[in-house]
């Protein structure tokens, strides 16, 4: 890996204590652009000063690199991984099973293997949940049907895209994301259902996005409304 030189130099310096060290991301996918950052998991059981601290989210800029580090002990990965998982986002699961390893003390393959095994199992999501999301966005497609305002279409807009993209990878047994990583799943999970969405929305065909989130939506089961208790 091109950065693993300096990589070291910065764990040596900053968290030297530091067992199992893995780099994620763009740097490890070999897809870095001009403004990435080191995406970085550190374990390990005395990583930390205090020894009451089990995780830290941190930024250092190193050597002109900038570092996102993401360090924790055992229990504390276990229980941030968990959550995770919970929320259907798993961050830093994903990152300990696909990143490059720069330094390993004999534990991560044992935990990938563990780790692998959830991530495939993918989420799970509840009747209850899956009734609340589809509420949410037939909530938010109503706001937009009604709304008249440029400024205001738009902001609902995307965020009945995020409800809508969320929906459709949970109820396909797929994870979620944030930021451009939502369309790079959803498009994953189908161009031509990802494509649906997103030309509309991209031409600002506001009443074309409508119908096509409701279709997603009654594929998902249909609306949520009369008598839903959240």
């Amino acid at each position: 890996m091109q950065y693993a030189d300096v990589t070291e130099r910065f764990i040596a310096a900053r968290y030297p204590r530091a067992s199992v060290a893995v780099v994620a991301g763009s740097t490890a996918r070999g897809e870095r652009t001009t403004t990435s950052d080191i995406d970085l998991l550190l374990l390990g059981d005395a990583l930390f000063e205090d020894e009451h601290k089990t995780s830290e989210a941190a930024t250092h800029v190193f050597e002109g690199e900038v570092f996102e580090v993401f360090a924790y002990t055992a229990n504390g990965f276990d229980e941030w991984a968990a959550r995770g998982v919970a929320d259907h986002r798993p961050v830093i699961a994903t990152m300990l099973v696909e990143g490059i390893a720069v330094c390993d003390d004999g534990r991560l393959a044992e935990l990938r293997r563990a780790w692998t095994a959830v991530l495939d199992a993918g989420p799970a999501l509840s009747d209850h949940e899956s009734a609340f999301r589809r509420y949410m966005v037939a909530d938010a497609l109503d706001d937009l049907r009604d709304a008249t305002d440029p400024f205001e279409r738009q902001v609902i807009a995307s965020l009945l895209f995020q409800r809508t993209a969320e929906l459709m990878l949970l109820r396909a047994g797929r994870w979620i994301a944030t930021g451009k990583w939502l369309p790079r799943r959803l498009r994953s999970m189908s161009t031509e259902r990802a494509l649906g969405l997103s030309r509309p929305l991209l031409d600002g065909d506001y009443g074309l996005f409508a119908t096509r989130v409701e279709e997603e939506l009654n594929r998902a089961g249909g609306r949520v409304q009369d008598g839903f208790v959240r």
